[in-house]
């Protein structure tokens, strides 16, 4: 599409004025979890500075969006989709080494020790920093005359929604010996003023420290927007659409929360049993008669880092997935609901919200609309003007051609990207996953059935080319007429299943067609191959398209062994392997990396390239 017909298309949505700030134009970018990162300065995890070089490949590489994940802090698993708060940062991110404390030689030699012990570049972070980096700070803290200390009065004024309950929050919890809010002792559990204005007064000096932590943060993060804003380089960040249930959310305003139930995901093709994910869902009615003032104080908050807006689960928005709290839970997602019941509501409260959420920010959003999308939200986005998410292995016609969209054929309203931080790296999928199905979800149909899967099994898949969870469908299972035949069932009676096998089926050589690729198709993904999937997305006539740094890397060769194991999450398992992944590469090695040139041209080529 012209840039000057795709300028009238964004011109005409709800979204018009944020469009107007951002730019009419297409534009490429990376996902980049901080913790994967790190440089030479790195203590422990990538930091907030270290975000300038990542800036500074960017503007050498032709990209021109940093999508992070949430930056919240997190709790005990780290997983940046469970914080514990909807607006404090997290602590193991601040740069010691800036803080005015670490003009002392005692304070700089113990960040060294600290450097010593945890060292960037293994290949995942040890969360010990987080402890480490807080105990240090601490001492840094005490060094401060708060009475002195420019802005920090102005930080406290202008943020009195959500600080002070924050840093109550977090002394309550450790004088509780870590326990959630909700095991508290009851005068605290349910907000006694009295009782809470006695432990404040005992406990100040602590409650300041994690104030003046995220003053801190607050700081080094807003100068990371400043200056990627001199580079021509736009920040994304992430809103997740849950807290915690041990949030201090949570605890300050538990009337906004559905405490009974967990929130989740249905099952689906890739999740046999659903998901469980754990957070509250949403009490909306009881937001909206404090006049969305939570929900307005968020967005508020977020726009002193960011430039776009990552909605989470925006689906959630219209109804989510909610679970009873004491269902058992090795039953995941199997037997939730949607909230709100009344399909016919769905519509009408994802609109409202998301309408509430344009009038109240200047921050352009984007959508995470995978999964199971109604149509009302899918509508809804388009006419607002806000993109959703086109990743390539699941943008297809499904329905009767069962293959691939071209690239003229994206969404021109989305994010096209081969992979997401809750996927495998487009390399793990194409050498794992595509042409397979998931065992369990087939598994769980065959027993629906009644069918003996075991008794099927070897005729319908190649197990010495089943890995991960996943099943190869054999190279002679040509037609739905054998699959039908090998279960002894009319087609007509196996519509779930045949609708699988030929959304699957073939699946890489479809793909390797598609990608224009030459000779015979190879089972190994090589640079070539994942060069022609990048190209693929880049072409596309999506208004973004923004990849997982894993898969830039890729180009580089940058990866040894199975590729499997380099995936930043995955979903309904709880592992140290998850929320931990380390780039092969530091920054420094990346910005002088040939590879450089090489994604640069890529992305001119694509007419991605921003102009002055």
């Amino acid at each position: 599409m012209p840039e000057s017909t795709l300028a009238g298309y964004l011109q005409e949505k709800y979204a018009k004025e944020k469009w107007g700030r951002i730019g009419f134009q297409k534009r490429a970018g990376v996902v980049a979890p901080l913790f994967s990162l790190y440089s030479s300065r790195s203590v422990g995890i990538g930091e907030f500075d270290d975000l300038r070089l990542l800036v500074d490949w960017c503007a050498k590489t032709g990209n021109s969006i940093i999508q992070l994940l949430p930056l919240n802090e997190c709790g005990p698993t780290f997983c940046p989709y469970d914080s514990v708060s909807s607006f404090a940062l997290e602590p193991s991110y601040l740069a010691l080494r800036l803080l005015p404390a670490a003009k002392s030689k005692e304070i700089q030699r113990k960040i060294e020790d600290m450097k010593q012990r945890y060292p960037g570049g293994r290949p995942q972070v040890d969360y010990g920093i987080k402890q480490a980096k807080v105990n240090l700070l601490r001492e840094m803290y005490l060094e401060e005359n708060l009475n002195e200390a420019q802005g920090f009065a102005d930080f406290v004024e202008e943020n009195q929604y959500w600080l002070g309950d924050f840093g109550l929050y977090m002394v309550l919890k450790s004088h509780h010996g870590l326990r959630p809010w909700h095991e508290w002792q009851p005068e605290y559990r349910d907000h006694d003023d009295a009782a809470l204005e006695a432990f404040y007064k005992e406990h100040e000096r602590e409650v300041v420290f994690h104030i003046w932590l995220q003053w801190q943060l607050y700081k080094q993060l807003k100068q990371v927007k400043d200056y990627a804003a001199s580079k021509g380089v736009f920040i994304k960040g992430d809103l997740p659409i849950l807290v915690s249930r041990d949030s201090a959310d949570v605890w300050a305003h538990p009337e906004f929360f559905k405490l009974e139930f967990a929130a989740g995901a249905p099952a689906d093709m890739y999740c046999a049993k659903g998901q469980r994910w754990g957070m509250p869902t949403y009490n909306w009615d009881s937001i909206a008669a404090d006049g969305y003032y939570y929900l307005k104080e968020k967005l508020r908050y977020a726009q002193n880092f960011y430039d776009l807006l990552r909605i989470d689960h925006v689906v959630g928005l219209f109804r989510i997935w909610s679970i009873r709290y004491n269902d058992p839970a090795e039953n995941q997602g199997l037997y939730g609901f949607f909230d709100p019941y009344d399909e016919n509501r769905w519509e009408e409260q994802g609109r409202r919200l998301l309408s509430l959420i344009l009038d109240n920010t200047r921050m352009l959003l984007c959508a995470e609309d995978l999964g199971t999308i109604p149509r009302s939200c899918t509508k809804t986005l388009e006419e607002l003007g806000i993109p959703g998410n086109d990743v390539q292995r699941w943008t297809k016609e499904w329905e009767k051609q069962h293959d691939f969209l071209k690239p003229e054929e994206y969404r021109r309203l989305s994010v096209a990207m081969l992979s997401t931080h809750d996927t495998t790296n487009w390399a793990a999928w194409w050498e794992n996953e595509a042409g397979t199905v998931d065992q369990g979800l087939f598994m769980r149909w065959c027993a629906q059935r009644g069918i003996n899967y075991d008794g099927v099994k070897e005729r319908l898949f190649d197990f010495s080319r089943c890995r991960h969870g996943r099943l190869r469908w054999l190279e002679s299972l040509a037609t739905p007429d054998m699959l039908a035949d090998i279960f002894g069932k009319r087609q007509e009676e196996l519509k779930d299943f045949i609708g699988l096998y030929q959304n699957s089926y073939h699946e890489k050589e479809k793909l390797w067609a598609l990608l224009k690729l030459r000779g015979a198709m190879r089972e190994k993904c090589d640079a070539a191959i994942l060069e022609a999937a990048l190209r693929y997305t880049l072409q596309s006539q999506a208004i973004f398209c923004v990849q997982l740094i894993t898969d830039w890397l890729y180009l580089a060769d940058a990866f040894e062994g199975d590729a499997y194991q380099y995936r930043i999450n995955t979903p309904g398992t709880t592992s140290l392997a998850n929320w931990s992944l380390t780039m092969p590469l530091s920054l420094e090695e990346l910005l002088k990396h040939k590879i450089v040139r090489h994604i640069r041209d890529m992305v001119a080529q694509s007419g991605r390239n921003p102009t002055p």
